[in-house]
């Protein structure tokens, strides 16, 4: 009898699956001050099917329960509770101790915004009792972060971060999601056994969507890259990964995307006939005066670099950058 045949193996995942920290409650854990939650749509539908969730409670962690007393930060930085009867500003900053070596291996964070512990932007800080400060109980400011949000951010100034607030809006969404899955994609290569020249390979794919962010952070990049093989590891690791992560915290306009959208055409048009190199040129126009989607001229450009064999181009990122039904691509 002929043994039976072994099964297939798996397809190897087009994209890889980043690990997410995620302030708890946006994915429908009750553990707000009033003992509900804040589940996010966006976060656990579409987006969950594609990421690890880390999920992290800091107020719940340093054993406040819910539900709980409201918290307040302070114009000195301190968090305590509203009729001001504890201080909890040092038990988040040893939570914060304890979490960031943990935190150093994900690749991005969702925070709960207006939240005093995680959000990330124009939080009230009220009076800490300096002379000179308001003393009617309105606040001093609002330019305050959330205190154990600035521990993080503090600690890991590169790591991709968002409110979940700032997400509904589909330029942040989008540029936030590309950013995670970049991140992934070199912790990926950087954990395994790597050499110089999968660096390099690497850089190259990522090239034009790099262009796309910032086109001289793609060159210092490239500069770096060219010495992938004389360099320290530990010295190519460590400038790689900042130049890698400032390039993507930029957040790439309309004309650098044309630019990009250019540089995939240039070498591809020499394919085409005059009919479909016009239905591109024409889509990236559109896509430039703002009447189509971005996902317009993408979508072109990849059906014709696949169906020419064309891989350097067919496999670069800019292309691909995160699953399609994410639908990230599609606002004008």
């Amino acid at each position: 009898m002929t043994p039976p045949l072994p099964p297939p193996a798996p397809a190897p995942e087009a994209h890889p699956r980043p690990r997410l920290a995620v302030s708890s409650c946006l994915l429908g854990e009750p553990v707000r001050y009033n003992g509900g939650h804040s589940r996010d749509r966006f976060l656990t539908g579409p987006l969950a099917d594609h990421v690890d969730w880390v999920p992290v409670c800091p107020e719940m962690e340093i054993g406040l329960g819910a539900p709980r007393p409201t918290l307040r930060l302070l114009s000195d930085g301190r968090i305590v509770t509203r009729d001001r009867t504890a201080d909890h500003t040092g038990a988040m900053t040893a939570l914060a101790g304890d979490r960031i070596p943990d935190l150093a291996g994900i690749d991005g964070y969702v925070f709960k915004s207006r939240s005093p512990s995680c959000g990330l932007l124009n939080l009230p800080r009220y009076a800490s009792g300096r002379p000179g400060e308001r003393t009617d109980g309105q606040p001093v400011d609002r330019r305050g972060r959330g205190v154990f949000a600035a521990l993080v951010t503090d600690a890991l100034p590169h790591l991709p971060v968002e409110e979940e607030g700032r997400l509904r809006d589909p330029v942040l969404r989008e540029h936030f999601i590309e950013r995670v899955f970049a991140h992934a994609r070199l912790r990926e290569l950087l954990a395994g056994a790597w050499r110089p020249r999968d660096l390099v390979a690497f850089h190259s794919r990522h090239k034009l969507q790099i262009l796309a962010h910032d086109p001289a952070a793609n060159r210092e990049m490239g500069r770096i890259v060219a010495r992938a093989g004389t360099r320290p590891r530990e010295d190519l690791v460590t400038g790689y990964r900042r130049a890698f992560g400032a390039a993507f915290a930029v957040r790439p306009k309309r004309g650098r995307h044309a630019n990009a959208l250019l540089h995939v055409f240039s070498p591809l048009s020499e394919h085409l006939d005059p009919t479909r190199r016009h239905d591109i040129v024409a889509a990236i126009e559109s896509y430039q005066h703002g009447e189509a989607p971005l996902s317009v001229p993408i979508a072109l450009l990849r059906h014709h670099a696949e169906g020419e064999h064309l891989a350097y181009l067919a496999e670069q990122t800019y292309l691909d950058p995160y699953p399609a039904d994410l639908l990230l691509r599609h606002h004008l």
